[in-house]
């Protein structure tokens, strides 16, 4: 069993493979480790692309990287591996970024990255910090999770997903924010796992061991 976080130049990678090993020990979920070759990412048995920076630059970071978006798609989309999205790996799963200009998306999950416009001035963009988060519909990934449990999130723009059944976790920050979404053997976190402490290693390891 391998899990692979795709290395794209975009990503918390030191954390995200700290915690996603300590997660794989304590599951028996198998080898974790962090790789741009596309051979790789296309056998691996679970994915994770994670995701920091604007929607248009990691999108481009992924094209500069010859076969690996062909190797993610192959692995997630034909071969049905599960996939976790993180951040802007989330985001990239909506049809269409509207950061820094229009940039198309994987199209895995319907919708659009917008900016968030939050009704309260107090509301500072980006969002950074600690936020709660309210269960919108059951998810194998959330189990154990507990309702207003904090996750921690950085970021400017949110997922807007066309079919709200999609959306598997929300927070607020002036408006309300897909915190969560997924839809078959595709699951995205708005909040960084990696950095959510007792929340993010249950959730680590409820995907290190998901059969969808």
């Amino acid at each position: 069993m391998s899990t692979i976080i795709v290395d794209y130049d975009s990503g918390n990678l030191h954390s995200a493979l700290k915690a996603f090993q300590r997660m794989a020990r304590e599951t028996d979920s198998g080898e974790v480790r962090v790789s741009s070759d596309p051979a790789s990412v296309a056998r691996a048995d679970r994915v994770v692309l994670p995701g920091v920076g604007a929607f248009a630059s990691c999108r481009k970071g992924l094209e500069n990287r010859t076969g690996l978006l062909e190797a993610i798609e192959d692995a997630v989309k034909i071969r049905g591996a599960p996939f976790l999205g993180i951040c802007v790996g989330m985001q990239l799963l909506a049809d269409l970024g509207r950061e820094h200009g229009d940039t198309p998306g994987f199209g895995w999950i319907q919708g659009e990255v917008v900016r968030i416009e939050p009704s309260n001035a107090r509301c500072k963009i980006p969002h950074i910090g600690w936020n709660e988060l309210a269960h919108e519909r059951s998810h194998p990934v959330f189990n154990g999770v507990s309702e207003g449990a904090h996750a921690f999130f950085v970021h400017s723009y949110r997922f807007d997903a066309k079919f709200p059944e999609n959306v598997i976790a929300s927070t607020e920050h002036g408006e309300k924010i897909a915190a969560a979404v997924a839809v078959d053997n595709i699951v995205g976190t708005q909040f960084h796992p990696e950095k959510s402490q007792r929340l993010g290693l249950q959730l680590i390891g409820n995907f290190l061991s998901w059969t969808p």
